[in-house]
């Protein structure tokens, strides 16, 4: 029988991401001795200390184990973290060394949401893909410019780490992994009886965009100011950096450095934000958000907002707009 640790940081406020792992993988395990097989995880909670409060006290996890008592296991399953996140590395810093010995040995470890900074903390993301929730990738990327973010996916898959987005988004890392370690049968069981749906691969459609400002270039940020102010303007980059005296290249430059973006694609996102707004509470047509936010081309707009969301606008209205 392989075994599963569920991780219990110090100071974490998400005590569903706890449940959850230990509540759908010993469903799992009891599908399979339904179905006359061995379950597959013994499943442990451990953590720093013998007791951890949620939420000031009114809920209390008791790990099963201290961490160093865990020599050996076959999947790490580390829930979301405070998101105050230099205070959640701090207290769960003893975490660190026992998950990059577990890792050097070829054990899979798989983050839940915020999950992913003690990850790459650890250095265990260098290199490497990952996901995280989509309100907190600005701040992961300014931390750990090594890891290759990539807030849209829903779930990462590489090199025995998993990655997942944000809050409720675990449940299908979780339905995922029980189809990797189980069977797509008992998947599909858990999926049922949870109320999960199993197709979901991306959380760009719940993501609000609000501007990556965590940065000190203060010609970047008066520079996406402008932008934001001149949604319904068709603005050449060539223009842009004339305004600020550098050159096209330099702009660039230091526009990717400073936000992960193009100007141009920062641009798209910001119109495109402005145009969920719109359909979400307006009773426009996509054809009027689309002018709104300065597009004529309405294949154009279609593609864009498609790549970026992952929906098109017509269903992005009839999905979250309540009078459509």
């Amino acid at each position: 029988m392989k075994h599963l640790t569920i991780v219990v940081p110090q100071g974490q406020n998400n005590l569903s991401s706890i449940v959850g792992p230990y509540k759908i993988f010993n469903r799992a395990n009891e599908y399979f001795e339904q179905s006359g097989k061995e379950p597959v995880f013994r499943i442990e909670l451990a953590g720093t200390t013998d007791k951890i409060d949620f939420y000031e006290g009114l809920f209390t996890v008791n790990p099963h184990k201290d961490i160093t008592a865990i020599q050996r296991t076959d999947l790490i399953i580390i829930p979301s973290l405070n998101h105050n996140f230099e205070l959640a590395m701090k207290e769960n810093n003893a975490l660190i060394p026992w998950l990059q010995k577990q890792y050097r040995a070829g054990v899979e470890i798989a983050s839940i949401c915020t999950g992913a900074f003690l990850l790459a903390t650890a250095g265990i993301l260098d290199g490497k893909s990952c996901s995280t929730h989509w309100a907190a990738a600005d701040e992961f990327r300014a931390m750990f410019p090594e890891v290759n973010l990539q807030a849209d996916e829903l779930i990462t898959d590489e090199n025995g780490i998993y990655t997942n987005g944000g809050a409720y988004s675990f449940l299908n890392l979780l339905i995922y992994l029980v189809e990797k370690y189980y069977n797509r049968e008992t998947a599909i069981f858990c999926a049922k009886v949870f109320q999960i749906e199993i197709k979901r691969n991306q959380q760009s459609e719940f993501a609000i965009f609000t501007g990556q400002k965590l940065h000190e270039d203060d010609m970047v940020k008066e520079a996406q100011e402008f932008l934001e102010h001149s949604l319904d303007d068709k603005i050449l980059v060539e223009e842009l950096s004339s305004k600020f005296a550098v050159s096209r290249r330099t702009f660039d430059r230091r526009f990717i450095k400073a936000t992960g973006n193009t100007p141009s694609e920062y641009t798209q996102r910001l119109k495109i934000e402005a145009a969920k707004k719109s359909l979400e509470n307006s009773r426009k047509t996509v054809k009027e958000v689309m002018y709104d936010v300065g597009y004529n081309d309405p294949k154009a707009f279609r593609n864009v907002f498609s790549k970026i969301t992952g929906i098109s606008p017509l269903d992005y209205r009839a999905k979250y707009n309540k009078g459509h």
